[in-house]
């Protein structure tokens, strides 16, 4: 992993992960994306992690793809790989792995939104489960400046978030939003001074991380069951993991309390 472009930190519990190319406001590129979905990878296996928070270094979170940068595509067709468009897709399809793993791992995770997002930055912050931005935020789809219909799961997420009709909004018009008008069409979880941001989203990391992780863990399974199960099986799968995740509660704060007195 490239500590250049992708900076790891951890504090009991809360994985931080930082994209770490301020001069381009942290601009996707070939430098960056595999380092990237790799610490989500990480993240969502390491049993010592309970809330992962992904971030921008400097004054932006995410301004999207890197247009002027090396966007480490294919050079040419080969015949073992596929064609030009075959291994484009490929890489950009091994690259939103880390849209995926932000929505689907077992544990919290956190967009903490430290300046302009936009692009391929919409869908790394809407897959997260919540999102806390600071006043100097910004939302920009930016798609259709490009040309593009969209990725990282960013049309995906936010039809699931705010709506079919407020994501075409977000899309079609591409329209820059502040910071208090993301808030107000539910962009964006939480909006705090921008001096507060990392001790207030800590804060509430910290909480998630000391929480009852094995309850969280069946929480958002039932919510990310609840975006698309019919409605009967929802309450089967809800029936059936509250059973699960009580039990193995239980059983957890008894083990700690019974290690407490022994100790």
């Amino acid at each position: 992993m490239s500590e250049d472009t992708v900076l790891i930190e951890n504090q009991s519990g809360v994985r931080i992960i930082m994209l770490n190319r301020p001069d381009r406001l942290n601009a996707l590129d070939g430098s960056i994306m595999a380092p990237l979905a790799d610490a989500t990878a990480d993240a969502a296996r390491d049993t010592s992690v309970g809330c992962v928070v992904v971030t921008g270094a400097g004054r932006g979170f995410c301004s999207g793809g890197d247009l002027k940068g090396d966007r480490g595509g294919p050079v040419v067709a080969r015949h073992e790989e596929g064609s030009r468009t075959e291994q484009g897709y490929a890489r950009l399809r091994g690259f939103m792995e880390t849209s995926r793993l932000l929505h689907e791992m077992h544990k919290p995770t956190i967009a903490m939104i430290n300046g302009p997002v936009a692009g391929a930055g919409i869908g790394i912050a809407g897959a997260c489960d919540l999102r806390f931005a600071g006043k100097a935020a910004t939302f920009l789809s930016a798609f259709d400046k490009i040309g593009a219909g969209g990725d990282f799961g960013s049309s995906w997420f936010w039809t699931k978030i705010v709506g079919t009709g407020v994501a075409r909004e977000l899309f079609l018009l591409s329209e820059k939003l502040s910071s208090e008008e993301a808030f107000a069409k539910g962009l964006y979880t939480k909006l705090f001074e921008d001096d507060a941001l990392r001790e207030e989203t800590l804060k509430i990391a910290h909480k998630l991380a000391d929480g009852p992780r094995t309850g969280y863990r069946y929480m958002k399974a039932n919510l990310n069951n609840a975006e698309d199960w019919a409605f009967e099986a929802q309450f089967d799968q809800e029936a059936l993991n509250m059973g699960l995740s009580t039990q193995a509660s239980a059983m957890i704060w008894k083990a700690e309390r019974d290690a407490k007195k022994d100790s």
